[in-house]
């Protein structure tokens, strides 16, 4: 029989028979570190460990200490929940079911809905299958031989797949009586699932799409151990208390109406003056830095989109009409208005950088399925600004942006993580200049030190970026400042400056936010601060109560006085008992209660109670002022 050498990456080499599975190899080179083995990756690609070797290669073990292990053992419980399905509803057509971030979905589609009271009895049979410990079987088919193994089982769901795939020899998985059609891999068997948990029960159309038919999506979490899966679920519970949705309506900072659209948000008073607060102190930061504020219309004609590439390129995410005959997009970006306010005029190298802000309301064609509270809309206003400066000037101008991110950051309370994303597949422009952007972004990265992440093929199609995910009070990580370098656009608007040498040539454009989205960002706010601002923020920061009304002429008078101090406050006169109103206070969050009664009215004093419940008594209002003075003032910046 003919033998062959296997090589545990960093370790042993052995030889074995032609033929060994993976497992048998592994066991003899690892020892007990072949225990916490679920795949091996074998020339660069992920290998189930019942997989035979044929030739010399070297093994490398994918464990669940690491990602690409855990996403392993998420997608096999996705495989066995939808087993236990099957055997609960034998109707049950398949759709989908990958590994996800902390977890798992699958698709269904079913005669009968399920509801979160049927989830017990799934995990239930769940639980008996992984303690049968049914192995995996793998199977290799023509394309052909597949379509006709799922056409038999009446999967129609499965033989639309098979017909798309370009892959001539599909693969199927099998544990139990459940099929699927699958590239793998998975754990050797369902014994190996230690920690799981059903979550939730949510409608999904088939590939994402609202013209396909609604499935029913079933998620659940997987983890390698049992208290890894209770310190998720824990957060899980944290993030329900922070949702924005809810808090949102709780706090009555903004709604979603259906006869308006979804996806489309109307703020109310306490959500407008949120976003107010951030606006003003962002348009104040932008102009210290000395960027010029513009405004630009929300359609333009087709025409420029076409020039930009949004057309070839973004058309599809785009909203479009026609006026007189000739056709308009709604923008989805702000960067081509830009060009041309560059574009009216001959600029000089002395000129530069150029650095144009706006918060911009763009629309983008966002699928239905993937709307959520602030966190995704159609409708948005965007922190968009565009920098034109020489090639020389690109790395300090990045450098900049950077900078004002980070503070951005600090300053409303988050921490962060950093990704470069290189050139997509789908791309404009030269490779010598994509080079020259990514050098650039590199180089300003390394220069402040800063740790990132490479995330490939994630740049924009005009340019590679850097992105800033926010990262809140728990751990989650969120959209937001980019920074995109942009050797394309000026090429196809023909933007141009006068040099030092009285030749024309052409300015580099930096496109960035430091918020990104303003819905997404008072989304993330919320849930960060889970709706008790820091004083600063506070859309409300105090509330007279007045005990009776024998106090409402002096709280009419202590309302004028803090309005002048610039504090934002309201009175609450109603004939109400006080601890009602102090308690509603409480559960809108205001930082300050403010009880005048008899007493404080003739010393010119308040009751002062905070939302955290502590009552600091009586004090004087001008006590009271130099505390919310204090408070009030911007992080860092000394600002009210």
């Amino acid at each position: 029989m003919d033998s062959i050498h296997v090589a545990l990456k960093g370790g042993k080499r052995k030889e074995f028979a032609s033929g060994t599975k993976i497992s048998e190899a592994v066991r003899e080179l690892a020892g007990e570190a072949a225990l916490q083995a679920v795949a091996v990756r074998v020339n660069g690609t992920l290998v189930d460990l019942s997989a035979p070797l044929y030739e010399d290669v070297e093994l490398e073990l994918i464990s669940l200490e690491g990602e690409e292990g855990l996403s392993i053992l998420r997608h096999s419980t996705s495989h066995i929940m939808a087993e236990a399905v099957g055997q609960l509803y034998p109707s049950v057509k398949y759709g989908i079911g990958p590994a996800i971030e902390d977890g798992f979905y699958y698709d269904f589609d079913l005669p009968e809905s399920l509801s979160e009271e049927d989830l017990p009895k799934i995990e239930a049979r769940m639980r008996e299958i992984i303690q049968h410990d049914q192995p995996f079987h793998r199977r290799t088919m023509t394309k052909e031989e597949a379509k006709a193994f799922f056409s038999d089982r009446n999967q129609e769901w499965k033989v639309e797949l098979v017909e798309e795939l370009e892959d001539q020899s599909p693969t199927v998985y099998q544990i139990g009586e459940f099929s699927d059609l699958c590239r793998g891999p998975h754990v050797p068997s369902t014994g190996k699932i230690r920690a799981f948990k059903l979550l939730s029960v949510a409608g999904a159309y088939w590939k994402g799409d609202e013209r396909n038919k609604m499935l029913q999506r079933i998620y659940g979490a997987a983890f390698a151990d049992e208290a890894s899966l209770q310190e998720f679920l824990h957060r899980q519970e944290e993030a329900k208390r922070r949702d924005h949705r809810r808090l949102g309506k709780e706090l009555d900072l903004f709604s979603i109406h259906e006869i308006a659209g979804p996806g489309l948000v109307l703020l109310h008073p306490r959500g407008a003056a949120l976003r107010r607060i951030v606006e003003d102190f962002e348009k104040d930061e932008h102009v210290k830095r000395g960027y010029q504020i513009v405004a630009t219309p929300h359609l333009l004609k087709a025409d420029i989109w076409v020039v930009s590439g949004h057309y070839e390129n973004y058309r599809e995410n785009m909203y479009f009409t026609e006026i007189d005959g000739v056709e308009y997009g709604i923008k989805p970006m702000n960067c081509p208005a830009h060009m041309l306010i560059y574009q009216n005029q001959i600029r000089s190298y002395r000129d530069l950088p150029i650095r144009y802000f706006e918060l911009g309301t763009v629309y983008r064609r966002e699928k239905s399925g993937v709307l959520h509270g602030l966190l995704r809309v159609r409708g948005f206003t965007q922190d968009d600004a565009h920098i034109f400066c020489l090639p020389e000037q690109l790395k300090k101008e990045i450098t900049g942006v950077l900078e004002f991110a980070l503070f951005m950051m600090e300053t409303f309370g988050f921490n962060y993580k950093i990704t470069l994303g290189t050139r997509p597949e789908k791309f404009i422009g030269e490779i010598t200049n994509w080079d020259r952007a990514m050098s650039a972004l590199v180089d300003a990265l390394r220069d402040k030190g800063l740790e990132y992440q490479v995330a490939e093929g994630e740049g924009a199609f005009y340019g590679p970026k850097i992105d800033i995910s926010l990262k809140d009070a728990i751990g989650r990580a969120w959209d937001g400042p980019t920074i995109q370098v942009d050797f394309a656009l000026p090429e196809r608007f023909n933007l141009r400056y006068v040099g030092s040498d009285g030749q024309q040539h052409r300015p580099v454009v930096v496109h960035r936010t430091v918020l990104g989205s303003m819905e997404r960002f008072l989304g993330v706010l919320i849930e960060h601060y889970a709706g008790a601002f820091p004083v600063w923020l506070s859309p409300i920061q105090a509330r007279i109560l007045a005990i009776t009304e024998r106090q409402h002429d002096y709280a009419r008078r202590l309302y004028e006085s803090l309005m002048r101090e610039g504090l934002r406050v309201e009175m609450d006169l109603r004939n109400e008992k006080i601890g009602l109103k102090v308690r509603e206070a409480e559960m809108l969050k205001i930082p300050y209660m403010l009880v005048v009664g008899d007493k404080e009215e003739r010393e010119v004093s308040v009751s002062l109670r905070e939302r955290n419940g502590k009552d600091s008594g009586r004090i004087s209002l001008e006590e009271f002022l130099r505390v919310a003075r204090k408070e009030a003032q911007i992080p860092g910046t000394g600002s009210p």
